[in-house]
């Protein structure tokens, strides 16, 4: 599935970048993947008894004008290959693709308490030096981990959360009672 999807996205990033849209293009990827996430287009596009022709009228309807002609025909073709399960696999690696592209990245980033403007640029500054990319921030808030943040960022998970701290001192305490009855 994954070869397919990023064939596909492979496609779009050449139209769009051979046509000079890339950054238009990516904008109007992201917007679509999010429409097509929506229930009332999740069951429309995955509905078995609805028409080829029918799908294909509805995405005109729903995205003609907010979308290039490049993605509409994209749409269209995955839908009349009927491979409606790869469109959101090939907007999110094209979505991917031009991030790279543009070095754009975005750290989703947990903490304990609501961080203030001053973390988060300093995050983002930190994170854009480290990276060698603009990257945005993806804030959540999630008391559980006690206090500290952990960063998913580009594959690199970051844990400086008192939960994991805690969580180590449980094994290494575990460790020293296990070797301590050894001698």
């Amino acid at each position: 599935m994954a070869e397919l999807s990023i064939r596909y996205a492979n496609a779009l990033f050449e139209l769009s970048t051979e046509n000079g849209i890339l950054k238009e293009s990516i904008e109007q990827a992201i917007f679509l993947r999010t429409e097509l996430q929506n229930d009332e287009c999740k069951r429309i596009v995955a509905h078995p008894r609805i028409s080829t022709a029918n799908k294909c009228e509805f995405f005109s309807n729903a995205f003609s004008g907010a979308i290039n002609e490049h993605l509409l025909g994209f749409l269209y073709l995955v839908t009349a290959r009927n491979r409606e399960n790869f469109l959101i696999p090939a907007l999110t690696a094209f979505i991917d693709m031009g991030n790279n592209y543009f070095r754009k990245t975005t750290a989703k980033i947990t903490s304990a308490t609501e961080l203030d403007e001053g973390q988060i640029s300093a995050l983002k500054e930190l994170l854009s030096k480290k990276l060698n990319k603009h990257v945005d921030i993806s804030l959540k808030v999630d008391p559980s981990v006690i206090g500290g943040l952990y960063i998913f960022v580009d594959g690199y998970f970051i844990d400086r959360t008192i939960k994991k701290r805690l969580y180590d001192m449980k094994i290494s305490v575990r460790r020293g009672t296990a070797n301590d009855s050894k001698t």
